[in-house]
């Protein structure tokens, strides 16, 4: 059984505790058979009786650095056509989000690049992205769809999200959103009701048919779809099988953190406005509240305050919103750093948002986002010594390995193997 030594703090990031706690190990070991956790705790505490073949040749040493569950992005775009670079020297000239979907940027461009980009295409522009994540200590990605606005188009986005889940050149776990409700497509402009009977009568069933996504999530925003809207199409997904996710309140309170909590959505994302009894609604429901600081940055709007969130009793997962406009950066570090920053959350509350709370926004909890015996083995190893140094400097640098379902599918060459912490 391989087994990594010389921890100097593992980071189990338990479900249990609130959200700061992260349950750190000093001086900690892992083992791991196959794709499992078997065991987790002080490297003195070692079992040496009844465990066969431990080490079994294959010792890894973190050399005294930090150890923590692989780094879950539950709120990405990953697929798209093209980028929307012109819209940030828009927005540093004082545009808004919505100046610039009125001068037919923003989702409604990138629909346009998507809906020409073939899905070979797609899937090449999208392994890159996944690439890069991983290298950053992201083993898990959600990959929502919305940029086809066709039945045709989203399916194609979807079936991209289906092959990489299925690629060996690409380890890591896919889970797939369809977002066909991201807004209305300019062919049904003055035909809602057109476009919400297709989503409802035709893409929502073939999604479900082909088994192409999990959730089934909707923009609940001015310029997008009203909580009526929002919820027939939620309650559809749910006779399909699809669990509801919603982006809402992001440029206003809508109302969207409570039509969240009466529909059951196991995540309501972005929140920068919502009102305390949204906040009460989702954590009477257990609803998981995504906070995407990025997207707040980017776009110049006020921060969601995580204090309000957690003080109630809501968990706080930390994700990218990587979208080739208002979030185009898939460094989900820094995502995180950012939490710490605008957001008012610590490092640990930070590190336990974009692990526990984010396989639990994705309905992994349980499965991934914590290291303890039964968990999936994926694991990230640090050149730091703890997790508060690292969101400070916000370096890419001093991510190491990355072991998905325990093989080391990323090896650092930036240090050598037993250099000690103080290196």
């Amino acid at each position: 059984m391989p087994v990594m030594r010389n921890i100097g703090t593992l980071y189990q990031c338990l479900d249990e505790g609130g959200q700061g706690d992260v349950q750190p190990i000093d001086d900690a070991a892992l083992v791991w058979y196959g794709e499992r956790i078997t065991w987790v705790g002080k490297e003195t505490d070692l079992p040496t009786d009844g465990v066969d073949g431990l080490d079994d040749g294959e010792a890894h040493n973190a050399g005294g650095y930090i150890v923590m569950p692989g780094l879950i992005d539950c709120h990405t775009h990953l697929a798209f056509g093209g980028w929307r670079e012109d819209e940030f020297a828009m927005r540093c000239k004082g545009a808004s989000y919505l100046d610039i979907a009125k001068q037919g940027g923003g989702i409604m461009k990138t629909v346009g690049q998507t809906r020409e980009a073939s899905e070979d295409e797609l899937f090449d522009h999208a392994s890159i992205h996944r690439w890069f994540m991983r290298c950053f200590g992201v083993t898990t990605v959600e990959c929502k769809s919305g940029y086809g606005l066709t039945v045709a188009d989203e399916l194609k986005l979807l079936r991209v999200y289906k092959q990489l889940a299925e690629s060996e050149d690409q380890p890591g776990r896919i889970v797939a959103t369809l977002l066909g409700a991201h807004v209305v497509p300019p062919e049904f402009k003055g035909n809602r009701t057109g476009y919400l009977d297709l989503l409802c009568e035709e893409l929502v069933p073939r999604v479900a048919e082909e088994g192409l996504a999990r959730f089934n999530d909707v923009f609940v925003e001015q310029g997008a779809f009203t909580p009526d809207e929002a919820r027939r199409v939620l309650e559809c997904g749910v006779r399909h099988g699809l669990t509801p996710k919603l982006h809402v309140d992001q440029l206003r309170d809508g109302g969207g953190a409570e039509l969240a909590a009466e529909v059951g959505a196991v995540s309501a994302d972005h929140l920068e406005y919502t009102s305390d009894n949204g906040i009460a609604a989702m954590a009477e429901a257990g609803v998981v509240a995504v906070t995407l600081p990025m997207a707040s940055l980017m776009l110049r709007q006020p921060p969601l305050d995580a204090r309000r969130f957690i003080d109630a009793g809501v968990p706080v997962a930390v994700a990218t919103d990587f979208n080739p406009g208002s979030a185009p950066c898939h460094y989900l570090p820094w995502s995180m750093s950012l939490a710490c920053m605008m957001n008012y959350m610590t490092p640990c509350e930070a590190l336990k948002g974009a692990t526990t709370y984010a396989a639990k926004a994705l309905a992994l909890d349980g499965q991934v986002g914590s290291l303890k015996p039964g968990m999936r083995a994926d694991f990230i190893r640090c050149f730091i010594p703890s997790v508060e140094l690292w969101f400070v400097q916000m370096a890419p640098s001093y991510i190491g390995d990355v072991y998905i379902a325990g093989k080391q599918m990323l090896r650092s060459r930036g240090m050598k193997e037993g250099e000690g912490r103080d290196a």
